[in-house]
């Protein structure tokens, strides 16, 4: 792999290789666009096979931030970073102070929270080396949980999906299949339930299907999701679900879910869009879980957290808007959305080179 080749194409402006031998740190923190605002996402720790593997994971991963940022509407730019190391047993405190002192010497250019194989704890200890963190515990000023909000996000855009696909949002009126009962998969069908809505769930946990079913929904089989003779297929686990096999057994007349990369290609996009099947781009529909950590830095207030998941509704409507306007696919249109507000505030600033945030009302741990 050409690293600055690579680079180039997919337009980031830095990546920094972090090692610490002692700690057993091998990391790659890639911040794809500053223009809107300091890069924020998640730190995903995960065993990749090679280092390449782990480099087009986090360059994939940063870039999907920038957009998702942009169309939410946030003075965000997008980044992410990976630890190469299997969280079942690779974890200590040494590990995560030593990426803490790597993100602070980035001097508030980069932003971490939980991903994939990350826990709280892990983040604490990655806060007592940098205020640069969000979606720490509550004690230290933080958000907690984001499930929640990515649901009740989601819900917007399904209101907003409803709207376009059948000229109203009565949420009760129509029927869901929902794919992945997690921590955000659940709280949505409970939304959906209490809206009366008629609910399919399918997830490979025994236990939180039973849990659904308790709440009034029907369970199908993993594979048999696709079959489901439901309006609303929302997929909350596992990406690329919307596929070349998949497609062709949508009966569905909406995809709007949670899950992240939800079309295995952008011609499975446009696959949907010729069977006449309404597609809300995931990465602005599942905007919530970054929107509510986003206020951590005027100091975390619930009520304007949810006020601001609302928001979600009208980002997802103008989608719509610019795909209907410019004659294109949905997932093209929230791309360009994304792109025409990088550049026309790119127009207005500089990147944010050595922009610090700070915290309000933040506690320290001690050290």
């Amino acid at each position: 792999m050409n690293i600055f080749e690579t680079v180039h194409d997919t337009e980031h402006e830095q990546v920094v290789f972090c090692h610490n031998k002692d700690a057993g740190l091998k990391a790659i923190i890639a911040i794809h666009n500053t223009v809107l605002g300091p890069a924020l996402g998640g730190l995903r720790m995960w065993p990749y096979e090679t280092e390449g593997e782990a480099l087009n994971d986090v360059l994939r991963l940063s870039r999907g931030m920038t957009y998702k940022a942009a169309v939410a509407g946030l003075n965000l730019g997008g980044g992410k970073s990976v630890i190469i190391g299997d969280p079942a047993k690779d974890k200590s405190e040494a590990l995560f102070r030593s990426f803490g002192r790597f993100m602070e010497s980035l001097h508030g250019r980069y932003i971490t929270a939980e991903d994939v194989g990350i826990d709280v704890n892990d983040m604490e200890y990655v806060f007592y080396e940098t205020d640069n963190v969000v979606g720490v515990h509550q004690v230290h000023g933080g958000s907690g949980d984001p499930s929640p909000f990515t649901a009740f996000g989601t819900l917007q855009g399904i209101r907003a999906s409803l709207q376009k696909a059948f000229g109203n949002e009565e949420v009760g009126q129509y029927s869901y299949a929902v794919q992945g009962l997690g921590h955000v998969g659940y709280e949505l069908v409970k939304l959906l339930r209490s809206e009366g809505a008629r609910v399919f769930v399918t997830d490979i946990n025994q236990n939180a299907i039973d849990a659904c079913v308790e709440l009034g929904c029907e369970a199908v089989g993993l594979d048999e999701i696709y079959d489901v003779d439901a309006d609303v297929y929302s997929p909350c686990a596992l990406g690329a679900t919307v596929n070349e096999e998949t497609i062709p057994r949508f009966k569905f007349k909406v995809v709007c879910g949670a899950a992240n990369n939800q079309l295995a290609t952008t011609e499975c996009g446009n696959e949907l869009e010729k069977r006449s099947i309404l597609y809300a781009p995931d990465y602005a529909v599942n905007a919530g879980g970054l929107m509510n950590v986003s206020i951590e830095f005027e100091g975390y207030n619930r009520e304007r957290a949810n006020r601001m998941m609302r928001t979600i509704y009208y980002n997802v409507g103008k989608i719509f808007k610019i795909a209907d306007r410019d004659g294109i696919p949905t997932w093209k249109a929230a791309d360009r959305m994304a792109e025409e507000r990088i550049e026309a505030i790119g127009k207005l600033k500089l990147p944010t080179l050595g922009r610090t945030h700070r915290f309000p009302g933040r506690e320290r741990s001690n050290q």
